[in-house]
This record gives C-alpha cells, sequence and structure tokens, in this order.
C-alpha cells in the first residue's frame, strides 16, 4: 500500500465510521464528516496533509494513487 492510497483509505473509513455514527448515536458527529471533507479540501488547496505526515513517519513508501 503507498501513501495515497492509505490517505483515501483512511478518509473513506472515518467517512463511514461518521455516517453509522450518526445514525446510532447522535447527529454530532456529522462534524467528523465535516472535519474530514474540509481537511481533504484544504490538503487539495495547499498540498499538506496531516494524514500523509503521520503515514510517512510510519514508513508508508509514496506512490500514484490512479495508476
Amino acid at each position: 500500500m503507498n501513501l495515497d492510497r492509505a490517505v483515501l483509505l483512511l478518509a473513506g473509513t472515518m467517512t463511514l465510521l461518521s455516517v453509522l455514527l450518526v445514525a446510532l448515536v447522535s447527529p454530532w458527529w456529522l462534524l467528523l464528516t465535516a472535519f474530514v471533507g474540509l481537511n481533504l479540501l484544504q490538503s487539495s488547496i495547499t498540498g499538506f496533509c496531516p494524514a500523509a505526515v503521520i503515514f510517512r513517519r510510519l514508513g508508508v513508501s509514496s506512490g500514484c494513487a490512479f495508476r
């Protein structure tokens, strides 16, 4: 697994988890969905992704997600 796919996997998992939590616990979990969306938006504009930094430090190799 490369860095790009790891970030996409994390974002998708967090989004689906927040939808599940909204349905089962509280609508306030939509804030998690909003956070994930805003983080994706800012990283597309600035090129800085905190999750990518963490994954890189964990030793995940770089790569292109869409070949």
